[in-house]
């Protein structure tokens, strides 16, 4: 009898036979798949597959192929999209075929991942995690309650800024970890090594890993994650159990801090105590709670990090728009205050210069799609960052140009960046008014009070590179850049009581 304990090389490769003659077989009643680069016999595109800055290798395939390419890897279908009115077809039109998610053996199954809303499959599940976000924060109108924590947060970020402007970059992780925290469980994170930061880092950290494309071959060889521990090539095993960990404690100890202080009478209003307050509650409806803060404040966090990271750098590397954006902030809020959410409306080039990414979607049947075949459980990988910077969409889409997003001297402006990086269809991003709130009150009091330059070391100017990272929710790479208050009156303004 075969086991898993016993399994040869000869009985793999049997097995990749197998499944190769079987693909022969059926293969030949459907239509062709898209274009893509040529596979290999068994192994498929298993080489194609890119691990670093997978969004450059897409875009050029898109250039050699077409809107919407193909390959496969080891069985797994993987078809990418370049063009917005190709997701949007795909994704708007046929939602409810394109609204699953890909399974991933390692990050969900192993890790747990497969209850945060990114990976769920679109069923009741799905269907009340997002019901909550709505309920709690799903309008500009929810948010407000939350408009102090943000403020508030938001002043101490100032602070800790203008105090120690070389880590800047911990300050801002430290920051959206608070007003996050603030507003999933109202909890109010230490000054310095907070737990609840530490082990949401992490977890971050570990998710960005897993759910990058082709991260580990288990996600396209199902079957890997069946070998014992000891087995040659599965030591992902040991990272993903103590991975697992790590995502349990994320969940589950913010969520017992909301019971305890509910238990105690002394819970501040928050996006788990509104719901575990709202009626009689299931065992199932609780775990959907839970896992709903859990995504709120791991994703959150980590997305506005990002977005707040590369304003820093963009201003570093583009003192005009930096002085154009001031300007505005002069003339409509003055030097007396700081910005405050009231006067987003008037702030419009401010607004234009803040935007953010999405995660692959999963075909639940067979389609035919302009006349290729898109298999059942297809991994459907939107390529934003190539959409965000399409030459025929954007003119001269490397330059940092807010005013592209504006209507001006009766031209039209192009595309808003909110209708792509958010997400297409039935899986659009339901934190996109949080993440909006967060990003613009951190660039506009920045903006009001910091001049951001480049950094100067023995006298030479420092360029900083724009290089992002690769990762699911892409970073730029660590810099250095200069923060200096813009004036007297600044510093005054910076240092009011952060409560006020």
């Amino acid at each position: 009898m075969l086991t898993l304990t016993n399994i040869t090389g000869l009985d793999l490769c049997l097995a990749c036979v197998g499944v190769y003659l079987l693909k022969q077989v059926f293969n030949k009643k459907n239509p062709a798949y898209p274009p893509g680069p040529p596979g290999w016999p068994l192994i498929g595109n298993a080489l194609d597959m890119p691990h670093i800055k997978p969004w450059l290798t897409f875009a050029e395939w898109g250039k050699k192929y077409g809107d919407i390419s193909h390959i496969e890897v080891l069985g797994q279908h993987i078809v990418v999209l370049n063009s917005v009115k190709t997701a949007m077809d795909m994704l708007e039109n046929k939602g409810a075929m394109y609204s699953g998610r890909p399974i991933l053996p390692v990050g969900g199954e192993l890790v747990g991942f497969k209850n945060v809303m990114p990976l769920l499959p679109y069923g009741d599940h799905l269907r009340q995690q997002r019901k909550n976000f709505h309920s709690v924060i799903g309008t500009r109108a929810a948010m407000d309650i939350y408009n102090q924590v943000e403020d508030v947060e938001t002043r101490r970020f100032l602070k800790r800024v203008f105090t120690k402007p070389d880590q800047l970059q911990a300050h801002v992780r430290q920051t959206a970890g608070a007003v996050i925290l603030r507003i999933s469980h109202g909890y109010e994170v230490k000054e310095n090594n907070d737990p609840f930061i530490i082990v949401s880092d992490r977890t971050m950290e570990n998710w960005s890993r897993l759910t990058a494309p082709g991260a580990f071959l288990a996600d396209v060889v199902p079957f890997l994650v069946k070998l014992p521990e000891w087995f040659p090539g599965a030591g992902f095993k040991r990272l993903a159990r103590e991975w697992h960990d790590t995502l349990e404690e994320m969940v589950s100890a913010p969520h017992k801090f909301v019971v305890d202080q509910m238990a105690a009478g002394i819970a501040p209003e928050s996006f788990t105590s509104n719901l575990l307050s709202s009626g009689t509650l299931s065992a199932e409806d609780e775990h959907v709670i839970k896992w709903s803060a859990a995504t709120l404040y791991a994703g959150a966090s980590d997305t506005t990090v990002a977005t707040i990271n590369s304003f820093f750098l963009a201003m570093t590397l583009f003192p005009d728009v930096q002085k154009k954006a001031q300007a505005e902030i002069d003339a409509v809020v003055g030097p007396d205050r700081l910005p405050s959410f009231a006067d987003q409306g008037s702030l419009p080039y401010l607004l234009s210069g803040i935007s953010m990414s999405g995660f692959p979607h999963c075909v639940s049947e067979d389609d035919i799609h302009d006349g290729y075949y898109i298999p059942k459980g297809s991994m459907i990988v939107t390529n934003i960052w190539f959409m965000l910077n399409d030459p025929e969409r954007y003119a001269n889409p490397s330059q940092f140009n807010p005013e592209r997003f504006l209507a001006n001297d009766g031209k039209e402006p192009e595309t808003e960046p909110r209708t792509i990086c958010f997400g297409f269809g039935r899986r659009i991003c339901p934190g996109i008014h949080l993440a909006e709130a967060s990003a613009w009150l951190s660039v506009a009091m920045s903006l009001a009070v910091f001049d951001i330059s480049k950094a100067v070391e023995n006298g030479i100017e420092i360029t900083p590179e724009f290089d992002p990272l690769s990762g699911t929710i892409s970073h730029p790479k660590t810099f250095k850049c200069s923060i200096k208050p813009r004036s007297p009156k600044a510093i005054a303004l910076i240092e009011q009581d952060a409560n006020y």
